[in-house]
């Protein structure tokens, strides 16, 4: 697993959500938050997204 950080754009191109999307997942807690970068600027680790998407096709196989 790699400590790679994604920003808002890359997140959106590699998950396929939108930023809304991501944000209201995220409120509610359905989706990785994101790490402070400083100042305003956010980022999300890689190796969470990769878990995130684990777990989707895991709860889909599952239902």
């Amino acid at each position: 697993m790699t400590n790679r950080i994604l920003r808002l754009p890359e997140v959106m191109n590699y998950t396929g959500l939108a930023r809304s999307t991501i944000y209201l997942r995220i409120s509610e807690d359905n989706f990785p938050r994101p790490i402070p970068l400083g100042g305003k600027a956010v980022g999300w680790l890689v190796r969470e997204i990769d878990d995130w998407i684990e777990w989707q096709m895991k709860s889909r196989e599952s239902s």
